[in-house]
């Protein structure tokens, strides 16, 4: 990508506005990063030029629905989604999008650093926020309970998959 290109620009005001956050290239493309994990990139993908971020799953899903956004390679099934960049209508749009992926990715002393109170919330709840706008009560809310959770949800022996449950489980 050329140092001029405009779209590079923009996306360079708003990820490195971001605490923490540093421009990488990685697979000979721009990405931008929270410590090390990336939130953001951009660059070719089929011989478009795409922004790629990452979603709450549902959200990602939604966003299928705009013939503008697709699942990205290899990293689609973890609400990874890519972007036309050249059919950009407005920036804001954008920016929020690259929000939304800054807050699933950052670690909680990065969110701190945003000053507008919502790094005091749950993981859980920092994902649902991050769309919604709205703080999750308990990490516990909206989980389905051991009684209620899919078979496929079990591990092996009927066993949960999620640390997290097995620890409740003890404690309760």
């Amino acid at each position: 990508m050329p140092k001029t290109d405009p779209i590079l620009a923009k996306m360079r005001e708003i990820c490195l506005s971001l605490p923490d956050t540093k421009e990488t290239m990685t697979w000979g493309q721009p990405h931008f990063r929270v410590g090390d994990k990336i939130f953001s990139g951009y660059g070719a993908e089929k011989g478009k030029k795409v922004i790629g971020f990452k979603l709450e799953m549902d959200h990602a899903d939604a966003m299928l629905g705009d013939p503008r956004f697709w699942r990205a390679p290899y990293v689609g099934h973890k609400g990874w989604v890519s972007m036309d960049a050249t059919q950009v209508r407005h920036w804001e749009e954008v920016k929020l999008l690259i929000h939304e992926s800054y807050r699933l990715i950052a670690p909680k002393k990065s969110l701190a650093k945003l000053g507008d109170g919502r790094a005091a919330v749950s993981p859980a709840g920092r994902r649902g926020e991050a769309r919604t706008g709205v703080k999750a009560l308990s990490p516990g809310i909206g989980r389905a309970s051991s009684s209620t959770r899919r078979p496929e949800a079990a591990g092996k022996h009927g066993k949960s998959k999620t640390p997290s449950t097995q620890r409740a489980k003890r404690r309760g």
